[in-house]
């Protein structure tokens, strides 16, 4: 099929706790996001949660083109400095696009991890089937909300009681909290 090439972007985003849900897009548990595009194709990258817990990575770990995904297993990584974490393919399908963008500037991720910071384009044979499995806006504002509370309550554990103003998390909480430890956000969250 050719169709002509445009990337969709966010057209209305809700704040949970100072974390950006985009309205139209799909979410994995393990915090990354598929949003069907002109053709068929479907686009993946990491969710504004992840991205801010983690902080800035200095590398991502892309597949290939042609690689084939897996629906719940390791896909991808991204890095920073001494660690590394796996982050599970939302869906099953073909690499046929990455974006050479981010593999030059993995920071774009960070700053727009909803439009230009997207990570690679698959292609599945079965478009609804395989985007049924994942959650629906509706579905992800809850368990966004879920998510800070975990995160929440963990910070409690390791720097004390946290400002009962109503104030949001800051970027980078990974460094600004390093004794929260990488493996222990990274097997909580992205689930690997």
């Amino acid at each position: 099929v050719w169709t002509t090439k445009n990337q969709s972007l966010p057209f209305e985003i809700q704040q949970v706790k100072g974390f950006d849900v985009p309205m139209g897009y799909y979410f994995h548990n393990g915090h990354a996001w598929a949003q069907i595009e002109s053709g068929g194709n479907i686009r993946i990258g990491l969710d504004d949660f992840s991205l801010k817990l983690l902080g800035q990575a200095d590398a991502f770990d892309l597949p290939l083109m042609g690689k084939e995904l897996d629906q719940g297993k390791a896909g991808w990584g991204l890095k920073r400095k001494d660690n590394n974490a796996d982050v599970l393919s939302p869906i099953d399908g073909v690499i046929v696009e990455v974006n050479s963008k981010v593999r030059e500037n993995p920071l774009l991720a960070n700053r727009e991890p909803y439009s230009d910071g997207w990570l690679f384009m698959v292609r599945t044979p079965d478009v609804k089937k395989t985007m049924n499995k994942l959650m629906t806006y509706q579905n992800s504002l809850a368990w966004i909300n879920e998510e800070v509370s975990h995160l929440e309550s963990m910070i409690e554990d390791v720097a004390g009681p946290l400002a009962a103003d109503g104030g949001h998390l800051a970027d980078d909480i990974y460094g600004n909290l390093p004794d929260l430890g990488w493996d222990k956000l990274t097997k909580k969250f992205l689930k690997t």
